[in-house]
């Protein structure tokens, strides 16, 4: 057990922060993320569920365009290209499945 404020954020793309936590089957996602700031298009393997704690994202998933506000939560299928763009400041929390090796 530890304690989430421990584990080191990593800026993956600029502005998106994460803290990743990972188990054998799947990786839990905490994001900061800096308004005016965008995750390009890109598709992976993993199945993603998002949460979104505070602010508000527009994604394109799967060729639909969503805005996603606080409380709002998404499944995003296995290998469907998505994006998203940050409108203010969020605080997100992604599920993957499988494990994301490429997060640790």
């Amino acid at each position: 057990m530890q304690h989430l404020n421990d584990i080191p954020a990593k800026e993956i793309v600029p502005g998106f922060w994460g803290r990743f936590v990972h188990g054998e089957q799947s990786t839990l996602a905490f994001w900061q993320i800096r308004a005016g700031h965008s995750l390009p298009l890109h598709q992976h393997v993993h199945e993603q569920i998002t949460h979104i704690v505070s602010g508000e994202m527009e994604m394109m998933i799967g060729g639909e365009q969503k805005i996603l506000s606080a409380g709002m939560v998404s499944v995003i299928p296995s290998n469907t290209p998505h994006s998203g763009y940050a409108r203010t400041d969020c605080v997100v929390i992604d599920s993957f499945a499988p494990v994301r090796e490429d997060y640790r």
